[in-house]
């Protein structure tokens, strides 16, 4: 028997669940006591799970080829980030440009999810970023894209909210 469609909400991680590193370009957030959650963010998930949402998050990490950190300092991370939010899985692109399929906005990540997870449907998949390259990854998969950040941006609460009060939103 097939898996009823359950709408997955993609999130990029860093500017869209979390501060992105001080100094701009070329600064990574490279261990947990350098991790804050965006106001709203754990919130804006704990929305998008209540409502029967998957979350996934889908998150280019150019610092570990870089050798500015590891996968193992990334993957704490994450591990921390899942105890304090709801996350289903993570996927995350540990190369340089140019080198691979998975890094944003190229869609290796998400195809990954969905080979992992069969119910994923990327008609009834929103992907959240705060890059022109997450939003470009949603639109070559056919996904609705939602670009948050800065102002005059929505944050990803606010974005997650009106797009739960949309009729028909799953």
């Amino acid at each position: 028997m097939a898996e009823a469609v359950r709408p997955t909400a993609f999130l990029d991680r860093d500017g869209t669940i979390n501060e992105k590193a001080p100094g701009g370009s070329g600064s990574y957030v490279t261990s947990w006591a350098g991790f804050r959650f965006l106001p709203g963010a754990i919130e804006a998930m704990e929305r998008l799970r209540a409502a029967g949402w998957r979350i996934v998050v889908v998150t280019n990490q150019r610092g570990i080829a870089l050798g500015t950190m590891t996968r193992e300092q990334v993957d704490e991370i994450h591990r921390r980030m899942a105890l304090l939010a709801p996350v289903d899985a993570v996927y995350v692109c540990p190369h340089d440009e140019g080198e691979c399929d998975c890094r944003k906005p190229d869609v290796g990540l998400f195809r990954a999810a969905q080979r992992d997870d069969p119910g994923i449907d990327f008609a009834h998949s929103v992907v959240f970023g705060d890059s022109e390259s997450d939003i470009e990854a949603g639109r070559r998969l056919g996904c609705r894209t939602v670009q948050v950040g800065s102002p005059p941006l929505p944050t990803l609460l606010r974005a997650v909210h009106d797009l739960l009060a949309e009729p028909n939103a799953a």
